[in-house]
């Protein structure tokens, strides 16, 4: 179902969101979260752990609200931080759904993670190599596996249309929202809960992404680390948490008379095919899949007010996409990079700025790029530094692009409009 360009068929169900979910490094919820992006708000701050002090990056952004404070001690002994974060965002999503009574076999989950439960893993064997394989949790596989958070989520909520998890990088929370709009399209269920998860802030992962290198060295002025389309951007800085969208046709929604925030409306995928690590310079391949997205979604160039830029905080990565969105939509639609404040929450990411892009479409207003004191000398898009209101072009409903682009060259942009 996944990656093909196509017509849209007329006869396919349409896609709206009917609940949010989130946890990130602003907030412990979706409207938390949403006041920080309005406000400007950094979640990025020096890391106090020891670990961090041998390391040449001392920052991160962590989450605002602890896992521990939600989940009970028991029930987390059993699951990876990534799979914490899944499972309390996919909870406040389906809340705010109004929690749907429906047969199980009509309700599905499509949650991925682009790094999934290193952390157990490493804990894991730890445990074997001090103590022998008898000391560890009977529960360390399934912690470990990348496709725990939608596993679980689903065994929660009794989903049994299908269960599924993409690995495709910092473009894995998209790709899996792009998923569940064609489970829905394609009849194999009428509600499905879907988006991204990470839990990336420890030795390890911090170190070999430093090592490639691609994170912020500044360790003295963590607020001012994550700079996207800025000249004296240095990297991108990690994030964690995750977000969840309830996707649903918009017969089954209006049957029920749930509210709709925004129709899911087309998904376009590509791959650069350049290198495993650096974007294709022209941006060739994100063009290609913005321009299938709004080709699947049935939406012109000139209908898109608003792009939710994957705009990292690397040299390489924006100035690629800066052109990309340039060629395809040129300077019309006011840009955002929400990971100045979030930092960059790798399978999370696409979820949690899909969030976002709904509610910029809902309510009509941008967030700010901060840290952008000194843009590119050759940046042609409009990226807001403050809070932008969006005003309706004509009587055609707004659009909105979030790109998300992953490490291996995958390309994922999907298409909201509003209702």
């Amino acid at each position: 179902m996944v990656g093909v360009s196509k017509v849209p068929d007329v006869r396919q169900p349409s896609v709206v969101v009917t609940g949010l979910g989130a946890t990130t490094p602003l907030g412990g919820d979706v409207a938390s979260t949403w006041q920080g992006l309005l406000a400007g708000r950094c979640g990025v701050h020096r890391l106090s752990d020891l670990w961090s002090t041998e390391l040449p990056v001392q920052i991160a952004a962590t989450a605002a609200v602890g896992p521990e404070q939600t989940i009970s001690r028991a029930r987390a002994r059993r699951l990876d931080r990534c799979q914490q974060f899944a499972i309390i965002a996919a909870r406040e999503a389906w809340a705010d759904a109004g929690t749907p009574q429906l047969e199980p076999e009509r309700i599905g989950v499509a949650v991925a993670s682009g790094i999934g439960g290193v952390a157990s893993t490493l804990a894991g064997y730890d445990v074997l190599k001090g103590k022998g394989w008898q000391s560890l949790s009977p529960y360390i596989m399934p912690m470990q596996m990348s496709n725990g958070a939608a596993g679980w989520i689903s065994q929660e909520l009794g989903a049994r249309a299908g269960v599924h998890s993409m690995a495709s990088a910092c473009s894995s929370g998209a790709e899996a929202i792009g998923y569940a709009i064609d489970m829905i399209r394609s009849g194999c269920a009428d509600i499905v809960l879907a988006g991204g998860t990470e839990a990336p802030i420890m030795p390890l992962s911090i170190a070999a992404f430093a090592a490639m290198p691609t994170l912020s060295t500044r360790n003295n002025e963590p607020e001012r680390a994550s700079r996207p389309f800025d000249k004296g951007r240095d990297g991108f800085v990690l994030g964690e948490g995750a977000a969840v969208l309830v996707l649903e046709s918009a017969e089954h929604a209006a049957r029920r008379g749930a509210t709709m925030y925004a129709a899911a409306a087309g998904a376009g995928y590509s791959a650069d095919a350049h290198h495993i690590a650096q974007p294709e310079p022209d941006g060739t391949g994100a063009m290609l899949a913005m321009r299938r997205a709004l080709a699947d979604a049935n939406v012109t160039e000139t209908e898109v007010v608003h792009v939710n830029a994957h705009a990292t905080s690397t040299q390489a990565g924006d100035a690629a996409e800066a052109r990309a969105i340039a060629a395809v939509l040129g300077s019309g639609a006011v840009i955002t990079a929400t990971k100045s404040m979030t930092g960059h929450m790798i399978g999370g990411a696409g979820a949690v700025e899909s969030v976002a892009t709904v509610l910029s479409l809902r309510e009509r207003v941008v967030p700010p790029t901060i840290n952008l004191d000194d843009p590119d000398d050759d940046l042609s898009i409009d990226v807001a530094r403050e809070p932008r209101d969006l005003r309706p072009r004509g009587t055609a409903p707004m659009a909105a692009l979030n790109n998300s682009f992953g490490l291996g060259g995958h390309n994922v942009a999907l298409v909201f409009t509003s209702v």
